[in-house]
């Protein structure tokens, strides 16, 4: 039986189905990049430059069996993938992987490891340099970008501005509560419900000295400043209607055993689904392990019969450095508060480096 199977995007998800399957079938894994990418540890890797190599885990060593094409899919089709190249990989089952972007330095944007550490390095130079630090957003990317910068620099400012009226919203009191101190205690200042009346004038990451004022008329000077907040999809390359049609918000409706809708043989995973929860890497991976079953069971010959079902309410992991940081997480009893040393333990004290490790092998670093 046929049984080559084309994914498409290496991040959380896609590499780990890339993974699962490359013993079960021929597996063509599709990314312009050399190495997956833990970007969980992006932030602290422009605070920690000599740290950053941690979260690249080279393809090379991540497949053993399975085909790599550094290459952008630009149309997809029942019966296979069009690439940038003009080349077509022609596949038995699709897995549309490509997550989602958001600005630097959340998210990587070179294509290797070493020009991407160069980005990290460079960027960390115009942080050093800078007393005074704006960050807007007060998502769970702002929050831990300023918390990664006062594990290192306690003395300098930051400041988060964000138009939400509220921390983590939909997020269990108690969260809110245990962040809004820890918060505090950093000596982090939050202004919720303002926004700038116009970006600053310099680059975003660039240091350099600016004053915005706030739209209820409060005037911050800073240094250098960040944009934590704008996810977009990465579904551009399904825009011509030959799989499917995307929802308003650029998503792909899934069944629940994550098939794109019309299709047994083409699944999607992670971001861009149309699963109802926060898009995490978390999700991504349990999609991804729904996903690998049902292939492995049409491979065989047998019925597919794994299912996804999301939890019905948010689960975070936010570390505030090494150290702090809160969470709410799934327990049979439903949400659970997580303190700060099982958030560190969990996540912040390696930002999963040596979870990703076992499972995919050594790092850059290594």
């Amino acid at each position: 039986m046929s049984r080559t199977v084309a994914v498409v995007g290496g991040g959380y998800g896609g590499a780990a189905v890339a993974k699962a399957l490359e013993s079960e079938a021929d597996v063509v894994l599709i990314d312009p990049r050399d190495a997956f990418v833990n970007v969980a540890g992006s932030l602290r890797a422009v605070t920690q430059p000599d740290w950053a190599a941690n979260m690249f885990y080279p393809f090379s060593t991540l497949l053993t069996k399975g085909k790599l094409v550094r290459d952008r899919a630009v149309s997809v089709d029942p019966t296979g993938v069009t690439l940038s190249s003009g080349e077509r990989v022609a596949a038995d089952y699709v897995v549309l992987a490509t997550g989602s972007n958001y600005p630097y330095p959340a998210n990587p944007t070179a294509d290797t490891v070493t020009e991407a550490l160069e980005d990290f390095r460079r960027s960390h130079k115009e942080l050093r340099q800078a007393d005074r630090i704006l960050i807007l957003g007060a998502g769970p990317v702002g929050l831990e970008l300023a918390g990664e910068i006062k594990e290192i620099w306690p003395d300098k400012k930051v400041t988060i501005v964000d138009p939400a009226t509220e921390l983590l919203p939909g997020f269990k009191p108690e969260v809110v509560e245990d962040l809004r101190g820890q918060l505090d205690a950093l000596g982090v200042e939050v202004r919720l419900g303002t926004s700038l009346t116009a970006q600053p004038g310099t680059e975003a990451g660039v240091a350099g000295s600016f004053t915005v004022t706030t739209t209820d008329g409060d005037e911050i000077t800073a240094d250098v400043w960040y944009r934590a907040y704008g996810t977009t999809v990465n579904s551009g390359y399904l825009s011509d209607g030959k799989l499917t049609t995307l929802t308003p918000a650029g998503q792909v409706e899934v069944t629940e055993k994550l098939n794109v809708k019309g299709y047994d043989h083409v699944y999607a995973i992670g971001d861009l689904t149309d699963v109802a929860e926060n898009k995490m890497a978390g999700f991504a991976m349990q999609h991804a392990e729904v996903v690998a079953k049902n292939i492995i069971a049409q491979i065989k010959g047998e019925e597919p019969t794994a299912t996804y079902q999301p939890l019905g309410f948010p689960m975070i992991l936010l570390p505030l450095g090494t150290k702090g940081g809160v969470g709410q997480l799934p327990s049979p009893d439903g949400p659970f508060v997580a303190p700060a040393s099982m958030v560190s333990e969990f996540k912040g004290s390696d930002l999963f480096t040596g979870r990703f490790v076992g499972q995919f092998g050594p790092t850059a670093a290594s």
